[in-house]
């Protein structure tokens, strides 16, 4: 008895395409981004705060608002 769409017609061809090299040239590379993390009164554990084009880890600090800030790249 057959597994569907798992065997059959559709994973020969996805077979296939992965001996062309198909399906490496269609992934889009990943966009890394800077991300900011901190605690603050709200979450004492240090948390996403946002990505650093969107916040300014001196103006946090400076304010109070979080510490223990640290940059983080992400994809």
């Amino acid at each position: 008895m057959g597994k569907g769409y798992a065997e059959g017609p559709a994973a020969e061809e996805r077979y296939e395409a992965l001996e062309r090299g198909d399906l490496l040239q269609d992934l889009e590379p990943r966009r890394a981004r800077k991300a900011v993390y901190a605690s603050t009164a709200d979450d004492e554990r240090k948390h996403f705060i946002g990505w650093l084009d969107d916040v300014d880890p001196d103006e946090l600090f400076a304010s109070g608002r979080a510490w223990g800030i640290s940059i983080v790249v992400r994809s």
